[in-house]
């Protein structure tokens, strides 16, 4: 009789070693599966050549950004009027951004792309912070992404409204409230963007500042913002890149001149 309750209770032992190990199992899997995830990217379309071919500009790299910026400016010889700091979409090496960059130098800004964790700007949403703080010469802040890395800008921008001039969404749009923020703001998406969800940025557009302005490029898709080859389910473009980016940077810089009158 005395030995019976030691026996039941050696007999309940095993399952919170079971548990234990199932949980184990589950976040090794997730570990692998997130792994997997983030490892398969949309690579820069030669990366050295992109930097080197980046002429009459400043180009700065670290682990936490790549910064563009017109010639000597960066070197504190000549001032900067305003910075961009640049959220990359989901899952894009930040280097595809550094043509977009170079054509926002040549028409005096400071561009300085974030590098995100795992290529995930959900995972680095603060990183403008340290940026901006980084490069003082610039007498006003733009924050600009695209895809969902205009997402987490919105959410960065919502908290620190104060701090900057503007936003900018390239195939994007706001999942946080900017309505009473007073920002300027630029929305610029391509016809053929079939990534982009339609749907969702109607749904959002009230939470867009209210002098936001809208501008479709005809012919543009998701992909052309950057240079990183073709996107998964995207349209197919009427137009290059390269249009497609100085379309953008053309509707930008008319919205950040005409703040600083």
């Amino acid at each position: 009789m005395n030995n019976a309750a030691p026996a039941q209770a050696a007999k309940s032992h095993p399952w919170p070693k079971r548990i234990a190990i199932a949980l184990t199992v589950v976040l090794f899997a997730g570990a692998v599966g997130f792994g997997a995830y983030v490892s398969d990217y949309y690579h820069a379309q030669d990366t050295p050549t992109l930097l080197s071919d980046a002429k009459a500009i400043s180009v700065e790299e670290n682990d936490e950004s790549i910064a563009i910026a017109p010639p000597g400016s960066l070197e504190g010889k000549l001032p900067i009027e305003a910075g961009v700091v640049f959220y990359p979409g989901a899952k894009v090496d930040p280097h595809a951004y550094v043509p977009l960059a170079e054509k926002l130098a040549d028409k005096g800004y400071l561009c300085v792309i974030a590098k995100m964790p795992f290529n995930l700007a959900f995972l680095g949403t603060d990183a403008a912070s340290d940026i901006m703080d980084g490069y003082p010469q610039a007498d006003s802040w733009w924050i600009a992404g695209h895809s969902l890395g205009g997402v987490a800008a919105a959410q960065y921008a919502a908290k620190h409204a104060d701090i900057l001039e503007g936003i900018a969404f390239l195939a994007s749009y706001p999942a946080s409230d900017l309505s009473e923020t007073g920002l300027s703001a630029l929305s610029i998406y391509g016809s053929q963007d079939f990534v982009l969800n339609l749907d969702s940025l109607a749904e959002n557009a009230d939470k867009l500042p209210a002098n936001a302005k809208t501008v479709v490029i005809e012919g543009g898709n998701h992909a052309g913002f950057g240079a990183y080859g073709p996107q998964k389910d995207d349209g197919e473009a009427a137009i290059s890149a390269d249009e497609q980016q100085e379309t953008f940077v053309d509707a930008f810089d008319a919205m950040a001149s005409a703040d600083r009158q």
